[in-house]
């Protein structure tokens, strides 16, 4: 009875009961049409319950070089990315009931699901694997190895059975079902070898959760970048592939270009050090004059590397994979200049905004005692300042601007992890100063969250969209929730949610409050700009709930999962 009791309280949790109504929520609005689907979520929700139990409850957790401090995640981390997918796909669903999007759009995206899916259960199948058969592996739930087993292998069967079942449903790419569960399972087996991989070249960087998060991300993003240049390369004779060539021809350059982007800075530290290696076989250190003569050629290795890859190799793949009249780069200065007044000026605005306000920050990090988190939530503030007018007015040059920021950090923080002269010391002493216990000396993961969780709301919605507020999910979640709670929280916040933790039910309802807010100010703004209203109140106020709810009780990188919690239950 102690034993059961005790598994009981271990179960039930903030994070945990927040999850569950979040992925109820997108349940109950599934038609029967995605009742495969629902059900596929359904398991892979109990799945990553039951992992995260047993891993939490057992001593294997440091075994996986996580972020100390940290719980696992798992349950947070697996459902996520299938649950926005998922409402992207009811999204599509009611297009499609419309005649405005074509069947083959819908079943790509029902593709894009199942494979999201499936590495979400790839992952958890591995977690479970590594638990089952590690050395003194003793936990709390150890006498229940019996029902563990059945349920496990029924999890996983049924799971099975309804891939096949949806797979087999999608006709119009013209491949048999074997092919395609074929491509959903390669996605599986690429997202655990990839988290293995963060998780060993990253240690202590983050959790399970964050980890598959990523994992799950980077594996669907580069599977869809994959399919499509197949598809490309084969030209008709599988016309009709894992991809539909009609639905990648439809893909915009902007997209085009922030893929290629993101793909070769994410590929270039394998180059550089590959390059630098096979510089340092022919040089011989008996006659290297000083340090410094080799971190000045070190850098010229590493501009000479990165600017064949950004400015002739990744370029050769958008003008295979796109057709661009004229150099893809130089297609981005024509771009930004087909509206000169408006764009240019918009780059003048955020330039002065980065500048006075990362001046005047840094300053106040180095000399005040204002605590590192209040400090953080201005940038949040300076986020809503700079990203809110350009969403409104300038969409389509936002999603740009986001993808060059984006490869902007990938390329600092580059720098910096490999100490490149002269900038590597600089940028690693500017970053620090806005560093918390979520970022380490490897890897500083904070300004990606930030920019990417206003970033993919947006990015998700240049499709078809028939929720007006749901491409501000992040600048509203971040931007303006987050940083009332915090800021409430921190100065007037009495009641707190649990004995251990600091979030407060004064900051959790200011910053629902003010999401409201500004959303019933959004609202009139989008109507008088074209944009048709089809939002219901009951809807978002159950949207900003969860959203800020999930906020409080998470103790994963929230910057991370709360605007695709909010983008997911805007969608529906």
């Amino acid at each position: 009875m102690g034993l059961s009791k005790s598994w009981l309280w271990s179960v039930l949790n903030g994070e945990r009961a927040v999850v569950v109504v979040f992925v109820c929520r997108i349940l109950f609005s599934l038609p029967l049409s995605l009742l495969s689907h629902g059900v596929a979520l359904s398991l892979l929700s109990l799945f990553a319950l039951y992992v995260e139990v047993h891993l939490d409850n057992s001593a294997l957790l440091p075994h996986f070089n996580t972020r100390q401090g940290a719980s696992s995640g798992i349950l947070l981390g697996a459902v996520t990315l299938p649950t926005v997918m998922l409402s992207k796909l009811l999204q599509f669903l009611r297009a499609f009931d419309l005649h405005q999007v074509e069947l083959e759009e819908l079943e790509h995206m029902t593709m894009q699901y199942w494979a999201t899916s499936a590495s979400c259960f790839g992952v958890l199948i591995f977690v479970c694997m590594v638990m089952r058969f590690a050395p003194n592996n003793w936990h709390p739930l150890r006498s229940f190895s019996v029902w563990d087993g059945k349920f496990r292998f029924s999890c996983i069967g049924l799971y099975g059975v309804m891939c096949l079942v949806s797979l087999a449903t999608i006709s119009h790419t013209g491949i048999n079902t074997v092919l395609k569960l074929l491509w959903v399972l390669c996605h599986g087996l690429a997202a655990v070898n990839l988290i293995q991989h963060l998780l060993r070249t990253f240690p202590s960087c983050a959790s399970i959760g964050e980890a598959l998060l990523v994992t799950a991300g980077l594996v669907l993003y580069f599977g869809d970048m994959l399919a499509l240049t197949i598809a490309k390369f084969s030209g008709h004779l599988i016309s009709t592939n894992l991809v539909s060539v009609q639905y990648g021809i439809k893909r915009s350059e902007i997209s085009i270009i922030i893929q290629g982007l993101l793909l070769g800075l994410l590929l270039f530290p394998m180059v550089f050090k590959f390059v630098l290696h096979i510089w340092e076989c022919f040089i011989n250190r008996g006659y290297s004059e000083a340090r410094t003569y080799n971190e000045v050629w070190r850098s010229v290795i590493f501009i000479a590397s990165l600017g064949f890859i950004l400015m002739g190799l990744i370029p050769s793949w958008m003008q295979f994979v796109q057709y661009f009249h004229v150099h893809p780069m130089l297609w981005v200065f024509a771009f930004v200049l087909s509206e000169p007044t408006k764009r240019l000026s918009l780059c003048v605005y955020w330039v002065c905004v980065i500048y006075l306000s990362v001046l005047r920050f840094y300053h106040i990090s180095k000399n005040s005692k204002i605590e590192r988190i209040l400090l953080r939530k201005y940038y949040h503030l300076m986020a809503v300042s700079m990203f809110l007018p350009a969403l409104i007015f300038q969409p389509k040059f936002l999603d740009l601007a986001f993808g060059a920021a984006l490869a902007i950090f990938l390329a600092l923080e580059i720098i910096r992890v490999w100490r490149i002269w002269p900038l590597g010391q600089l940028v690693d002493q500017f970053m620090n100063a806005f560093t918390d216990h979520r970022d380490s000396d490897l890897l500083i993961v904070s300004h990606f969250s930030l920019l990417l969780g206003c970033a993919l709301p947006i990015w998700m919605s240049s499709g078809f969209n028939d929720r007006p507020l749901a491409p501000f999910a992040g600048i509203l979640s971040l931007g303006i929730g987050d940083t009332m709670a915090s800021v409430v929280g921190h100065k007037y916040g009495v009641l707190r949610w649990s004995k251990t933790g600091k979030k407060t039910i004064e900051g959790t309802a200011a910053g629902i409050t003010s999401v409201l807010a500004a959303c019933s100010f959004l609202l009139p703004l989008l109507a008088s700009t074209g944009y048709l209203l089809a939002q219901h109140w009951f809807s978002l106020i159950l949207a900003v709930t969860v959203s800020g709810l999930l906020e409080a009780y998470t103790a994963q990188l929230d910057n991370a999962f709360i605007p695709l919690v909010f983008y997911s239950l805007l969608c529906l």
